[in-house]
């Protein structure tokens, strides 16, 4: 039963991998791995953005705003989650980006836990 069981603090484990606290990427036979669903607690000081729009979207997310003030970018809309417990949900094949207006906790919930989609730092100019 121990080995089913997993009791941690959402800012200590999120540090450990840029936010993600379940999906593919942790270890297998880790109760935290899935490959169904990825879970993320997002500490973003304001003015923190998205490197990079995500483009062609294979996963579906929902995303709640715990404290702050942050904008989620969406083809032809912004969403402003300006309240505690504000949230938006989008579907495959949305791109979408972000942007901390303050400083802000969101959790992230995205479905399915897709491989390969780390944001790369920016080419060099």
């Amino acid at each position: 039963m121990r080995d089913e069981v997993y009791v941690g603090r959402a800012d200590a484990d999120a540090a450990g991998d840029r936010g993600w606290l379940l999906g593919h990427f942790k270890p297998p036979g880790d109760v935290r791995h899935s490959d169904e669903v990825e879970i993320k607690w997002g500490v973003h000081q304001r003015g923190d953005e998205r490197a990079r729009w995500v483009v062609g979207e294979k996963r579906k997310a929902l995303l709640i705003l715990i404290s702050g003030r942050f904008r989620v970018e969406l083809p032809g809309r912004s969403v402003l989650l300006a309240e505690r417990g504000d949230y938006v949900v989008w579907g495959q094949g949305v791109d979408h980006s972000w942007y901390a207006e303050e400083e802000s906790v969101v959790l992230t919930v995205r479905w399915p836990s897709v491989p390969g989609y780390a944001v790369s730092p920016p080419d060099p100019e």
